[in-house]
């Protein structure tokens, strides 16, 4: 008998927010009503309308059913924006509705909502463009009186489509007022202002006898890129999604190194902005610090969990988790470098290391990296054989084996990563003896590290093999882990998305 899954019910609308709801399908509604009394050019409204509905998700995958069809990226606002500057305010609320009712499966109340809220964002764009004169502007094809108009209806739209939007959260989730609007709209006004100018060449073409070509011609490109842009945005959260499922499985296998894997990825990323590596290498870094483990999965678990000295044979066995390592991601063609570094990760530059005995510049630079920040892990992390050092001896220790086991040059960045200061980061649950999934113990902030020392008799960083004690001792204060690489500003991506729409604009008027 087949299983027929039961979907979850769907919790009731508080009445404040089916109050809000109402109002704006009523607001909709009569943004909408005056537009088969004045006439409008009604072949626009259906051109634009049709080009808005194929650009909805629900719409798009029934008309391209298929094996390969394409996924969607959602609303296309280009075109209701283009609407706004080419139609009265009651005719472009029209643009959005069909579309909007017609498009991803949702009830009835949630497309009426969808409909209604870009309506009244649609009109109040623009109404906005109206009163600065956009109309007379395109007329005449006056681009630089064109472009404030323009701007105009897309801030305009942004916060209306924003502020709707946001009463319905604080009403319905109970957002913070600022998280249901500040936050989103600082992050919408960048794209609405690019498709403002796209919008705006749009209208300005259609006005030159383009018609229904400029409608397609124009937004085009834009809808492609976003949908190249979409689909590596899923591909890279199922890139993320694979990594973290071989990263969960590490910890369940050997549960006393949990969290391991992510301090070393974010060490690894860490060192690698330091050395000036671009951002893509920097993520691969990541990547590799993250995964340079998943070959114990291939460890027998008796081995892992261990808490005696390792005889010859068991030490053997830990030395291939590299090896296995590497052959695991073998077909995971995303991790490029970063399997080179799964592999060589115990290399030393004296040779010593292994699993191929790979001296100096033969070992790749990934690897150096990873080597480092896995030392510097697991000397200030709590082990079954031993206490946490301290982040000053653990850095002079790495200072202590420069050039015979690490790269100099990879510790003395992380060095310098470590003296400057770091943001708080949230504590680690507390260490416990044993294979009972605990973690390593509360973070405290890093101190700037030591000057280089002279060598002293203290011993090197222990490798993956080394001999467990049969009792652990007390657990003491673990460094918090180093920061990640910092994300691009969101100004800039605002900035560059708009000077691109800018360009789009002057090179498509100019010809």
């Amino acid at each position: 008998m087949a299983i027929v899954p039961i979907a979850p019910a769907r919790r009731p609308l508080p009445r404040e927010a089916r109050v809000t709801v109402a109002a704006v399908c009523a607001a909709g509604l009569l943004c909408a009503a005056p537009a088969p009394v004045a006439g409008p050019p009604w072949p626009t409204v259906a051109v634009l309308a049709v080009l808005y509905a194929l650009c909805e998700p629900g719409v798009l995958r029934r008309v391209t059913d298929g094996p390969h069809r394409p996924s969607a990226v959602g609303p296309f606002l280009p075109v209701l924006l283009a609407g706004a500057l080419l139609l009265p305010p009651a005719a472009a609320a029209l643009v959005a509705v069909p579309g909007s009712l017609a498009g991803r499966p949702a009830p009835w109340v949630r497309r009426c909502w969808r409909a209604a809220h870009l309506a009244v964002a649609v009109w109040a764009a623009s109404l906005a463009a109206r009163l600065l004169g956009g109309p007379a502007a395109l007329r005449a094809g006056d681009l630089p009186y064109a472009l404030l108009p323009a701007a105009a209806a897309a801030v305009v739209f942004c916060a209306a489509a924003t502020a709707l939007t946001g009463a319905v959260l604080v009403t319905a989730e109970h957002c913070p007022p600022s998280a249901a609007w500040g936050e989103p709209l600082l992050g919408a006004l960048g794209p609405h202002l690019t498709y403002g100018m796209v919008a705006l060449t749009t209208a300005l073409l259609w006005l030159r006898g383009y018609g229904v070509f400029a409608a397609v011609l124009v937004p085009l490109p834009m809808y492609v890129a976003c949908w190249v842009f979409a689909r590596a945005r899923r591909e890279r959260a199922a890139h993320d999604a694979t990594v973290r499922a071989l990263v969960q499985a590490v910890d369940l296998k050997d549960p006393y190194t949990r969290g391991h894997s992510e301090r070393v990825g974010r060490a690894s990323a860490l060192i690698a902005g330091e050395l000036g590596m671009d951002g893509d290498r920097v993520d691969t870094l990541r990547l590799a610090g993250i995964l340079h483990d998943v070959g114990k999965l291939g460890v027998p678990t008796r081995v892992l969990r261990k808490t005696g000295p390792l005889d010859p044979e068991e030490r053997r066995l830990i030395q291939l988790h590299p090896e296995y390592g590497h052959e695991m991601t073998r077909g995971l063609a995303f991790l490029d470098e970063a399997r080179a570094a799964i592999l060589h990760h115990h290399e030393r530059l004296d040779g010593s290391g292994y699993p191929h005995g790979l001296t100096g510049d033969q070992i790749p630079e990934s690897a150096r990296v990873v080597a480092v920040a896995d030392a510097f892990d697991a000397m200030t992390s709590t082990r079954s054989y031993r206490p946490a050092r301290s982040v000053a001896y653990a850095v002079a220790e790495l200072h202590r084996c420069a050039g015979t086991q690490f790269d100099p040059p990879v510790v003395a960045a992380l060095a310098r990563a470590l003296a400057q200061p770091a943001p708080p980061l949230p504590a680690q649950p507390p260490a416990a003896p044993g294979g009972d999934g605990s973690g390593p113990t509360p973070a405290r902030p890093l101190p700037a590290p030591p000057p280089a020392r002279a060598p002293h008799p203290s011993p090197t960083p222990p490798p993956a093999a080394a001999p467990r004690a049969a009792a652990p001792r007390a657990a003491a204060p673990r460094a918090a882990a180093p920061r990640a690489a910092a994300p691009r500003p969101r100004v800039v991506a605002q900035a560059t998305a708009l000077g691109e729409g800018l360009l789009v604009v002057a090179g498509v008027v100019g010809a």
